[in-house]
């Protein structure tokens, strides 16, 4: 290593080991400089061990301290005897599903493949946001641009997930390696104190199968009969206006006008012609100002919130999930990837009260605005 760690640096991974965290077996632990002179008194074992930590991290490639089970063993959690758990918090329920269908009183005709959020309710609104067949931020593909089969681009929900109950508000879902991708990640879906639902995907790409250098991932939210299937969101100033405005985006049907970016994201994905997932790259006229998007729905506002630097792209379909039924979706893409590094996204959704005209969402919105930009605040 060719510098020391700051104290910052060696008190947040101090915490780390105090949690009762265990190093990974996979990071590789390197050997400090011997200092000039003898150490402060002040530093201690737990501070030595501390820094070798902090160097394993940097040698695999300065990855975030791991949250989800994936690979973080201090992570406790149970099986459910179902394939679903309810977890509540204020005037939230959200029901977390694996792969298997379900077909009871909570989950009625539920289909196989749909994991994720099966059903979201709010103590204003009693009815499913989702479409009960299907779900809510349910991970759908891993693609590279290249023409693949149906199975294989919808890889993540034919293969088998395990889901883990860590606690009443948070549950995870996690993935073994993927038979033709080999992406083993984790999901995590936590009820926060303000009732936003806030996911965290963990990923490691274990064989490099991806042809053109990127890794795709895409979610799913399948709404039921929404009053307007059309989505808002902010876009950047006119040259004569002062700040964003907002845009009410439709698509005229599925796979046009259907991808919208940020303001900055000018990156380009080779991709084959033909390629048959057509909400990632038919883009539309717009760019977002802000990370984030909403839809309406019998008279709650659903928010999708994201960060700056993960250039997520937004997409809609204004039939993913059947007639009337749209699909209010999201994308990452993860540029020049490492074997065996992993990856995190950690998006927040809100599902609140609409005040405004259900049809016009955007008009006399400062409190909803206020709301998502507080929601917005990750830490």
């Amino acid at each position: 290593m060719n510098k020391e760690p700051t104290n910052q640096s060696v008190e947040g991974a101090n915490q780390y080991l105090q949690q009762g965290t265990k190093l990974n077996p996979r990071s590789t632990l390197v050997m400090l400089p011997k200092p000039a002179s003898a150490a402060p008194a002040s530093i201690t074992l737990a501070n030595g061990l501390a820094m070798l930590l902090l160097a394993a991290f940097e040698v695999r490639g300065a990855e975030p301290i791991a949250h989800t089970s994936l690979e973080n063993p201090s992570v406790r959690f149970t099986a459910p005897g179902k394939p679903y758990v309810v977890l509540r918090r204020g005037s939230i329920e959200a029901v977390i599903v694996d792969n298997r269908a379900v077909d009871d009183a909570v989950l009625p005709g539920h289909r196989a493949g749909y994991h994720g959020i099966g059903s979201l309710k709010h103590d204003e609104q009693p009815r499913n946001l989702c479409v009960p067949a299907y779900a809510g931020l349910n991970f759908e593909h891993i693609h590279d641009g290249a023409v693949q089969t149906n199975k294989v681009l919808f890889e993540p929900r034919h293969a088998p997930m395990e889901l883990r109950v860590i606690d009443s508000h948070t549950a995870e879902l996690y993935q073994a390696p993927t038979p033709h991708w080999g992406l083993e990640s984790c999901m995590r879906y936590q009820l926060l104190e303000d009732e936003t639902i806030q996911l965290t995907f963990e990923c490691i790409a274990r064989r490099d199968t991806y042809k053109n250098g990127y890794i795709g991932l895409f979610w799913a939210s399948y709404i039921d009969q929404p009053e307007s299937r059309d989505t808002h969101f902010l876009i950047p100033p006119g040259h004569t206006e002062t700040g964003p405005k907002w845009v009410r985006a439709s698509s005229p049907q599925h796979g046009v006008l259907a991808a919208h970016r940020a303001e900055n994201d000018n990156r380009a994905f080779a991709h084959d012609a033909n390629f048959p997932l057509t909400l990632v790259f038919n883009y539309s006229n717009h760019r977002y100002a802000e990370p984030w998007f909403l839809g309406v729905c019998r008279q709650m506002a659903f928010v999708q919130i994201f960060q700056p630097q993960d250039k997520v792209r937004l997409s809609q379909s204004p039939s993913g999930g059947g007639a009337g039924n749209p699909a209010w979706d999201f994308q990452w893409i993860l540029p020049d990837y490492k074997i065996g590094q992993r990856y995190r996204l950690v998006m927040r959704a809100l599902y609140t009260i609409n005040e405004a005209n259900p049809l016009n969402p955007f008009e006399s919105q400062d409190r909803l605005l206020a709301a998502v930009r507080r929601a917005g605040k990750f830490e």
